[in-house]
């Protein structure tokens, strides 16, 4: 994966806009994603989905936390990609109080499946969903990957967690700033 290129595909997003009128002040705004990683350092982490148990409980909140130090070592954003829609995105980003790291849906998949990380979740009733993996991208290119082991379709596995904790990426990136 190091010397790839990040998938240029466009997620469908909504944000806030004051001008739209009644209760649900948002709009739908197409973002591509050569947009987002062109010419900035992202850390970018990928988990299977919004409200499950691993996903809510340690990792999303863990790059939460130190996303401060993801900053102080060179990071301009810290993305979170789920293969999961915008509505659900948000609501996810309400419930643990996110302020600084970025969640961006890949409701159809597309940024996913062309980063090799699309695997079927049918055991847990879940359908299609990201492999848990996380990457550093410099200007859109990636130069550090992480990836839980064992990647399946089948369920073999029991949700591993650790090689793509953010304390790896920042030993990665205190490292490679030593250089």
């Amino acid at each position: 994966m190091i010397g790839r290129n990040v998938p240029q595909v466009t997620l469908h997003t909504r944000v806030r806009d004051e001008s739209v009128d009644g209760p649900n002040p948002f709009r739908w705004e197409d973002v591509d994603t050569k947009d987002l990683f062109s010419g900035k350092r992202i850390a970018v982490f990928s988990l299977p989905g919004a409200f499950t148990p691993t996903c809510s409980n340690e990792q999303c909140p863990a790059f939460e936390r130190l996303y401060d130090e993801f900053k102080a070592r060179g990071v301009d954003e810290v993305y979170c990609i789920s293969v999961n829609d915008a509505f659900v995105m948000y609501q996810w980003g309400q419930s643990l109080g996110l302020k600084k790291v970025k969640l961006l849906p890949d409701g159809s998949a597309d940024f996913t499946r062309r980063m090799g990380m699309l695997i079927k979740k049918d055991h847990l009733g879940f359908g299609e969903r990201s492999w848990r993996y996380g990457m550093i991208a410099d200007d859109g290119v990636v130069t550090a990957w992480f990836e839980e082991p064992g990647i399946n379709d089948t369920g073999i596995d029991s949700d591993p967690y650790g090689e793509t904790a953010p304390e790896n990426m920042l030993k990665w990136l205190s490292e490679e700033g030593a250089a």
